[in-house]
């Protein structure tokens, strides 16, 4: 009797005789749906901006403006080349604040929640779509995973939200009603990680309430964790050794962040009268802490940037660049992607073959994607930084701060957006929109198909350095 034996095809492995199909088993690879649903969401958001009752004033807002603004809540960005609390209306900040929810839970959660609501079951192109934005490692697992994301951001925002709305009632005299739209408003900017707020001054003016910029301190580090390392974290944040190699990585990197920006913050700024210099000893830091969390793509500023010494716009590049944790609403490269570089050079140093986390090895494709992410992303702020800067007049370290910014989605700026020439406003658009999506998702959705090599060439080594 003959035997013959069977393997599993992959849904990605090609079948002689076929045509190839993309992973999602349609013509459409899931990076490029999801690439186009965004651009969707901010056509959208663009044309709603751009009607009449969106805007506070007479007229209406023209093209550029409503379309930076659409693309800035989209990608949970912040930058705003307008007054957010006086330039748009009642209609207009809701228009806004949806943008920055739909952004921030990703269009293709929702769009499989509600697949999910309506008929109960999800295909296998909705769930390979929805894998893709909130980086599931099962399609099985996917419909679970998409109603413990939304559950847990609404309750987050929740809690912020009640947080916010009592200290406004209570410590700054609202009126309920105002206090519940300002605490609802910024709950959803905070956890979202957008960074749009209703005061013309961000949060300069409550710098020294703990209430109002640590409760938003906090929701965006949550936020910016990212879902799977805090799903993971609320099952076994007593036993640290299960963790995983991502978790592991989130938790110390994000940790050592918020050190480095807290300290760096105080040594930089504690002699600046126009900083933290004129705060006590306790303000400082608090206010240091808090400036020190925002750069993880927040955009809120409890300090006025523009008088940031160089020294501090430098540091907050490094902090805006590497941004916060993977499948959560913040940008940058993620710290993953720097804790496995990290890691790397660490290995490299040491002589080892193999780049070992914890008791865990990570595997060759994840090095190669983290490099792969980082030098596309240091090359795309060095071409936009060349081009803006030939477009403006402005100083070299400011324009580089407004690029990082863009591209990691962070929306913090030494207050240049609104004086930005039209062309460097288009630039910094779609430097937002890339930097949402990720450089290398971009790259992959454009791209017409994937190719398997059938053989290997000859391995020989070159020298490097």
């Amino acid at each position: 009797m003959r035997v013959t034996e069977t393997r599993p095809v992959s849904i990605s492995t090609p079948i002689p005789g076929r045509r190839r199909r993309s992973a999602a088993g349609v013509g459409a690879h899931p990076a490029r749906v999801i690439a186009t649903a965004f651009a969707a969401a901010v056509v959208v958001g663009t044309a709603l901006l751009m009607l009449p009752v969106s805007r506070a004033g007479e007229g209406r807002a023209d093209l550029l403006t409503a379309l930076f603004h659409a693309t800035s809540a989209v990608c949970v960005t912040g930058l705003a080349t307008v007054d957010t609390g006086t330039y748009w209306s009642g209609f207009g900040q809701g228009v806004i604040l949806l943008l920055i929810q739909v952004g921030g839970l990703g269009i293709m959660t929702l769009a499989s929640l509600v697949a999910l609501l309506l008929s109960r079951r999800l295909g296998l192109r909705a769930r390979l779509i929805a894998q893709a934005e909130t980086k599931s490692l099962s399609a099985a697992d996917v419909r679970r995973v998409i109603g413990r994301v939304v559950l847990f951001s609404l309750v987050c925002e929740a809690v912020v939200a009640t947080v916010l709305t009592a200290r406004f009632a209570t410590a700054y005299d609202e009126r309920p009603p105002a206090a519940l739209y300002d605490g609802v408003f910024h709950a959803v900017s905070a956890f979202n990680n957008a960074g749009f707020a209703l005061f013309s001054d961000s949060l300069m003016s409550y710098v020294t309430d703990p209430w109002i910029t640590g409760t938003i301190a906090v929701a965006v580090i949550v936020g910016g964790l990212g879902f799977p390392v805090v799903f993971e974290l609320l099952r076994s944040w007593r036993r640290p050794r299960s963790w995983s190699v991502l978790t592991r990585i989130t938790v110390v990197v994000t940790a050592v962040l918020l050190v480095v920006g807290t300290v760096g913050m105080l040594a930089a700024e504690g002699k600046n009268p126009d900083t933290l210099g004129g705060l006590g000893p306790g303000a400082a830091v608090l206010a240091a802490f808090v400036a020190g969390v925002m750069p993880r793509t927040a955009g809120f500023n409890n300090l006025d940037i523009g008088a940031f010494q160089p020294e501090t716009l430098l540091l907050t590049d490094g902090l805006m660049f590497i941004g916060g944790g993977s499948a959560g609403t913040a940008g940058g490269i993620k710290v993953t992607t720097f804790g496995v570089l990290a890691y790397v050079l660490w290995a490299e140093m040491r002589g080892d073959t193999d780049v070992e986390v914890g008791r865990r090895r990570v595997p060759a494709t994840n090095q190669r994607q983290a490099l792969a992410v980082a030098l596309l992303s240091v090359g795309v702020v060095a071409v936009a930084t060349l081009v803006l800067e030939a477009l403006t007049d402005f100083p070299f370290e400011q324009v580089l701060f407004e690029t990082v910014s863009a591209f990691a989605t962070v929306g913090l700026s030494t207050g240049i957006t609104a004086d930005l020439p039209d062309a460097a406003q288009v630039l910094v658009v779609v430097l937002m929109f890339v930097g949402r999506i990720g450089p290398l998702t971009l790259a992959s959705g454009l791209a017409f198909r994937q190719r398997g090599r059938r053989h290997q060439l000859p391995e020989e080594r070159t020298i490097v350095g």
